[in-house]
């Protein structure tokens, strides 16, 4: 394929995925990255045009990601994003077949999600008993995750305006640009006025650019996502919590621990912005097994 229509190709696509569908830097980037993985396996069989992939080809394809131990998740998405890719240019006429259509996903391997107990996530919370304003951001920045359950995507996109203290929400973009307002409890809220008042106007002093983003680093610019993870393994680390943690996994605890408490599926469905049910329903199982773990521990016949 000459590579100057390959390229074009992949522009047209991208612009639609952000102007009609919204998506977010993040599945752009997920995109971009699977297609070029497909490109490569096409240069190394001597595809020169995705309108000569066969189905064999396909399976050829599916037998190498599987051989270098690729996880069924990744596997599935990068046929996902070819097949999302194919169809559009299907329907722009740019190729007669989508071959990607015919390939079944696999299976997932259905790995409950890793959450943090409540006495892991007190412990995490005090292990920040600093006054400097990077102390006050970082646990402002914790309680605001675990007080929403948001993605770290959406919480790199918060302003200052989003928040509204008088009645204890935020105003969250989530996947596809979709709004919800989520509510913030009162730890949270202490935390992120603190942070307000007293660490991020010094923080905001050391850059000559105004900045309505909520979250700033130590030169008052906007907290990039790779950050959030560092803040989050300096802290782990400082509250001696060994097992490896991320950011998700504080959405997972949001989560698990209101479901253990009696919340209504519903509602944490609409909290975490999942579109579909099912996505949401996968904590049950967590819960399951968080009350199973507790009868085996504690029952006297256990």
């Amino acid at each position: 394929m000459d590579q100057i229509v390959e390229k074009q190709w992949l522009e047209r696509f991208m612009r639609y995925l952000q102007i009609e569908k919204g998506c977010s830097p993040h599945t752009l980037s997920n995109y971009t990255r699977d297609i070029h993985a497909f490109y490569a396996f096409m240069k190394r069989e001597g595809l020169e045009s995705i309108s000569n992939v066969t189905y064999a080809d396909l399976r050829v394809y599916l037998s190498e990601l599987f051989e270098q131990s690729y996880a069924r998740k990744t596997v599935s998405r990068r046929i996902s994003s070819m097949r999302s890719f194919c169809h559009f240019l299907k329907r722009e006429e740019l190729i007669k077949e989508n071959v990607f259509a015919h390939a079944s996903l696999p299976k997932a391997e259905g790995r409950l999600p890793q959450f943090l107990y409540e006495e892991e996530m007190q412990k995490l919370f005090d292990g920040i008993n600093g006054d400097t304003p990077l102390d006050l951001r970082d646990r402002a920045l914790l309680e605001l995750l675990y007080a929403t359950g948001m993605r770290v995507s959406e919480c790199t996109s918060i302003m200052l305006d989003h928040l509204d203290f008088s009645i204890g929400t935020v105003l969250v973009y989530g996947k596809g640009k979709k709004e919800r307002y989520v509510p913030i409890g009162s730890y949270a809220i202490h935390a992120l006025q603190m942070y307000i008042s007293r660490g991020r106007p010094e923080l905001l002093s050391k850059s000559s650019v105004p900045n309505q983003q909520l979250f700033l680093n130590y030169r008052g610019g906007a907290l990039s996502e790779r950050s959030y993870r560092t803040i989050l393994t300096k802290r782990m680390d400082e509250a001696a919590l060994y097992h490896r943690i991320s950011p998700h996994k504080l959405r997972h605890s949001f989560a698990t621990h209101l479901l253990n408490n009696g919340a209504d599926l519903r509602v944490v469905q609409e909290l975490l912005g999942h579109e579909h049910l099912s996505t949401t329903q996968v904590y049950t199982h967590v819960t399951k097994d968080r009350l199973r773990d507790v009868y085996m521990n504690h029952h006297p016949r256990a």
